[in-house]
C-alpha cells in the first residue's frame, strides 16, 4: 500500500510538473502568435492545463480492461466539467477576496464578460447534449453522429474565440528550457518544450490510473468516488494556480477563460471518448456531477447577462454545489 500511495504522489507530481511546462509554452505560443487573451486563456492555456483529466479517462478505458477501469474512465469524465463548475470558480473567487485583504487588488473583477458568457454558452449546449444522449440507449451509429457533432460544436468555438478580439497578452514567464539552456526563445525551443511536456503528461496519466485502481482495491473506496473526487482535484490544480496566479496580477480573463474554456474541452473531447468506447450511461453520482456542472453553468451566465459583470462573491458560491455532491457521496 504504502508503495503504491508513494508512486501515486509522483506519477501525480509529473503530471501537474508537466501541465506547468506545457502552459508556458502554449502562452509563448500564442504571444508568438500574436494572439489574444481570450485565445490564450479559454483556448491554449484551458487545452494544456486540461490535458491530465483528458488522458487519465482515455487510458483508463482503452489499456486496462476491468470495471473499475471503465469507472475510473468515465468518472473522470463526469467529475472533471464538474470540479471545474464548482470547486475552480470557488478557488477564483476566494483568491481575489485574499487578495483585496492582503491589499494586492480590488474586489472589482475586469474579466471580459463577453469572453466567460460565450464559453458558458457552448458548455451549456454541448455539455447538456452529452447528458441527455447518456439517457438514451442508442446504436452505436447515432452515438457516433452525436460525437461528430459535439467536435464540431468545439471547433465552430474555436473559430469564434479567435475571431474575437481581446486585449493582448504580456507579462509571460521566461520560457523554461531557454531558462536552463541560456538560449534566446525562438519558436524551435517552444516547440520542442512542448513536446517534452505532452510526453511526460501522456507517461504520468498512464502510471496514475493503474495506481489510482490499486490503492481503490486496498481501500476499499469504490474507484468511481476516487476517480470523481480525487482525480479531478488532482488533476486540475494547474487551472486553479495558473488562475490564482492571474487574479493576483488582475488579469481576470486569463484566469476565468482558463477554467470557462477547459470546461468546454472537457465537455467535448473525453465525452465524445466515452460515447464511442464505453456505454455512456450516467447515472447516480455521475449524472449528480453533471447537474450540479450545468447548474453552477447556468447561474454565472445568467448573472453576468443581468449585471454585466463577474463577482467574486457569486463565484465562491459554487462552492456549494461541491459541498452537496460531497453530501450525496458520503452524508
Amino acid at each position: 500500500m504504502i508503495i503504491n500511495v508513494v508512486m501515486l504522489i509522483l506519477s501525480l507530481a509529473l503530471i501537474l510538473v508537466a501541465c506547468f511546462v506545457f502552459t508556458n509554452a502554449i502562452e509563448w505560443f500564442g504571444k508568438r502568435l500574436n494572439l489574444g487573451e481570450g485565445v490564450v486563456g479559454s483556448v491554449l492555456a484551458a487545452i494544456g492545463t486540461a490535458l491530465p483529466e483528458t488522458v487519465i479517462p482515455i487510458i483508463a478505458i482503452v489499456f486496462y480492461t476491468s470495471d473499475g477501469a471503465e469507472d475510473i474512465g468515465v468518472g473522470a469524465i463526469a467529475g472533471a466539467p464538474f470540479m471545474l463548475g464548482s470547486l475552480a470558480l470557488f478557488v477564483v473567487g476566494a483568491a481575489v477576496c485574499i487578495y483585496t485583504l492582503l491589499g494586492k487588488r480590488s474586489l472589482r473583477m475586469t474579466a471580459d464578460v463577453n469572453v466567460i458568457s460565450r464559453d458558458l454558452k457552448y458548455f451549456i449546449i454541448i455539455y447538456g447534449i452529452a447528458i441527455l444522449t447518456s439517457q438514451i440507449y442508442t446504436h452505436l451509429m447515432v452515438k457516433a453522429v452525436i460525437a461528430i457533432i459535439l467536435m464540431l460544436s468545439y471547433f465552430l468555438y474555436l473559430k469564434n474565440t479567435f475571431c474575437e478580439e481581446s486585449q493582448q497578452l504580456c507579462d509571460l514567464d521566461p520560457l523554461y528550457v531557454c531558462r536552463i539552456c541560456r538560449t534566446r526563445t525562438n519558436m524551435f525551443w517552444i516547440i520542442v518544450q512542448l513536446v517534452l511536456a505532452l510526453i511526460a503528461i501522456v507517461w504520468g496519466a498512464h502510471l496514475f490510473v493503474g495506481y489510482v485502481e490499486g490503492l481503490s482495491t486496498v481501500l476499499g473506496i469504490t474507484p468511481l468516488v476516487l476517480s470523481m473526487i480525487i482525480t479531478p482535484i488532482a488533476t486540475e490544480l494547474p487551472e486553479k494556480l495558473n488562475s490564482v496566479i492571474w487574479t493576483g496580477r488582475r488579469k481576470d480573463t486569463l484566469a476565468l477563460g482558463n477554467i470557462t474554456g477547459a470546461m468546454i474541452f472537457q465537455s467535448c473531447f473525453p465525452v465524445v471518448f466515452g460515447m464511442l468506447f464505453t456505454p455512456w450511461h450516467l447515472e447516480g453520482a455521475t449524472m449528480l456531477s453533471a447537474i450540479l456542472a450545468l447548474t453552477s453553468a447556468a447561474f454565472h451566465l445568467l448573472w453576468m447577462k443581468i449585471f454585466k459583470t463577474v463577482n467574486a462573491i457569486v463565484l465562491m458560491l459554487s462552492g456549494l454545489l461541491y459541498l452537496i455532491f460531497i453530501f450525496y457521496l458520503f452524508g
